[in-house]
């Protein structure tokens, strides 16, 4: 599975093997297409990966896995990742008190009370919750068809308080999209709620690294090439490290700078970063596992949570794992991010030993609007395609969901009947 190799004997090379890789790389096999897949790493999962320090598990950067995202049904059997769920909804700390946020769906009898005295007004909590239901139940090709402006206007428009936006929604979302202006596109902030309003929020057992493990265990490894560095890319050619693989169909699938790096007829794609801060300590500072938001408008701290809570594999036995996000690349001084853990749980963390900062310089592409239907073109013409979430939603689903577009728009060309036939070509072998 490892190291590089020259091969003639495939319709389509797919470079990079993150989600949208291996998600297209499935379609691909299941539909008898020849294929290969080349990644630079040592490893499948690109973005989604978890090491382990001293027995903890350390996710690259806080994520979670949303049970609605369409496409994994498609790619899996959620049951196989053992997964640990999130309690439903939030908590805010707002001076000295902790108030709670329910999933309106999952809990509709409390969602419309819930003890939010210190956070917006009961008309906030009602409107949110209308509009969580909306965003649930209404169709994605309804939701996507609604005028589109930014996040933070969307919220306005629903009649939503300044205070339930600023002390409430704008922590939570800056986790969620790397961003604290709120710039993102409406139809995005749509489909990232009414995930979180139908699904569950858990964590696989073994860390999220174990997601791309198992959308990949149906491939045959003797068609991925790790540790193999991609040069450069042209229409029937991809130039490696260890050689030039022809074919008939080029799939780029990496994060937004290699593809343009790769592709540069590509739009330029922002991107954000996040930082997340590791802390394990021997009592945990909640008793649940749910996210804890900072309602004081202190804009330090996006979220925090102990996701040993949720997954006790996490953390060894006896101890816990507390895993804190910051919006940007730039690490603050852990010193005064545990101090602001300190108020934000309401108890010390002097004890707590500092596990790692991880930071993420191009955690999620940029997507302020317009974006119309979320679905970027994955066509570029020549037998070049490009795959990611910089293609869909900045999301897991986003990235699976490209790459799997990707995989159908490839399959449909090749076999239209006007396309050539596939004639082995003579490979030179040479190391670019």
């Amino acid at each position: 599975m490892t190291g590089p190799r020259t091969s003639n004997d495939q319709d389509v090379v797919i470079v990079g093997g993150g989600l949208a890789g291996v998600a297209a790389a499935r379609r691909l096999h299941r539909a008898g297409i020849p294929w290969r897949l080349v990644e630079a790493a040592d490893r499948l999962g690109g973005r989604v990966a978890t090491d382990v320090v001293d027995g903890y598990r350390l996710d690259r950067g806080f994520q979670v896995l949303n049970t609605a995202y369409p496409r994994l049904g498609t790619l899996l059997d959620l049951a196989t990742l053992n997964l640990g769920f999130f309690t439903s909804g939030v908590l805010v700390r707002r001076g000295e008190h902790l108030h709670r946020l329910a999933n309106p769906l999952r809990e509709p009898v409390t969602a419309g009370r819930t003890a939010l005295a210190g956070v917006g007004s009961l008309a906030d909590r009602l409107r949110f919750a209308a509009l969580a239901t909306r965003y649930a139940t209404a169709s994605p090709a309804r939701l996507l068809a609604e005028p589109e402006v930014d996040a933070e206007r969307a919220l306005r428009r629903a009649g939503l308080s300044d205070a339930f936006v600023e002390e409430l929604l704008r922590p939570f979302l800056s986790g969620v999209l790397a961003e604290r202006e709120l710039a993102t596109s409406s139809h995005v902030l749509a489909m990232i709620l009414r995930s979180f309003a139908r699904g569950r929020i858990g964590l696989p057992a073994d860390g999220m690294a174990a997601l791309p493990r198992a959308i990949a265990a149906p491939l045959p490894t003797s068609l991925i090439d790790l540790g193999t560095r991609v040069t450069a890319v042209a229409p029937g050619l991809v130039r490696t490290t260890g050689g030039e693989l022809r074919c008939r169909a080029v799939l780029v699938a990496v994060d937004p700078p290699t593809a343009i790096r790769l592709l540069p007829a590509l739009d330029p794609v922002r991107t954000h970063s996040l930082t997340t801060y590791y802390h394990c300590t021997a009592e945990p500072p909640l008793d649940e596992p749910i996210l804890l938001l900072d309602g004081d408008r202190r804009e330090l701290v996006a979220n925090t949570v102990v996701p040993s809570r949720a997954a006790p594999t996490y953390a060894p036995a006896g101890r816990h794992l507390v895993a804190t996000s910051v919006v940007g690349a730039a690490a603050q001084p852990e010193p005064l991010i545990r101090a602001e853990l300190a108020r934000l749980y309401g108890r010390p963390t002097a004890d707590w030993n500092h596990l790692e900062t991880v930071s993420i310089p191009d955690a999620l592409p940029a997507a302020p609007p317009p974006r119309g239907r979320l679905r970027r073109p994955v066509t570029l013409g020549d037998g070049l395609y490009v795959a990611g979430d910089h293609r869909d939603s900045p999301s897991i689903q986003g990235a699976l969901a490209s790459g799997w577009r990707a995989a159908g728009a490839i399959i449909a060309a090749l076999r239209r009947p006007s396309a050539q036939p596939w004639r082995p070509r003579t490979v030179t072998g040479r190391r670019p």
